[in-house]
């Protein structure tokens, strides 16, 4: 009966293990568009190709494309209120001093939209453009 028992759990584990693998091949690659700017200074716009999982955050495309990219690099910080928020790009860093950020934007059809959330929870869409554009901001 042991024994039995113990080759039902095997097959059992061996059909969980998988049951994603054989079916699904793992999430699919979500190709994006990728540009750095800089409203500054008079640097050309940097344009990038990345990707991120189905269902994943923009920090994955970030970080897939630093790895791939010795010429991309970014830093984030975390913010206790407002989560990850973007700090440098390529050596450029944003500065509460010099009302200084980089602002994360989404371009459709000549269409630019701020993001609402940062890079920790933006799930970007297949082929989306997303800007990253360093500004300043006016405090009020």
């Amino acid at each position: 009966m042991a024994l039995e028992m113990t080759a039902l759990l095997s097959v059992a584990f061996l059909l969980l293990a998988t049951q994603g693998t054989l079916t699904h091949g793992g999430p699919a690659a979500v190709p994006i568009r990728l540009s750095v700017q800089n409203d500054l200074s008079n640097m050309t716009p940097e344009s990038y190709s990345s990707s991120v999982v189905e269902g994943g955050v923009l920090l994955g495309a970030l970080r897939r494309l630093q790895e791939r990219q010795q010429h991309f690099k970014f830093t984030v910080k975390e913010d206790p209120d407002y989560g990850l928020l973007l700090q440098s790009v390529n050596g450029v860093a944003g500065s509460e001093r010099e009302q200084t950020y980089w602002e994360i934007l989404s371009e459709s059809s000549g269409e630019y939209s701020r993001l609402d959330v940062g890079v920790g929870c933006y799930k970007p869409k297949a082929n989306e453009h997303i800007i990253l554009r360093f500004s300043t901001w006016s405090k009020h």
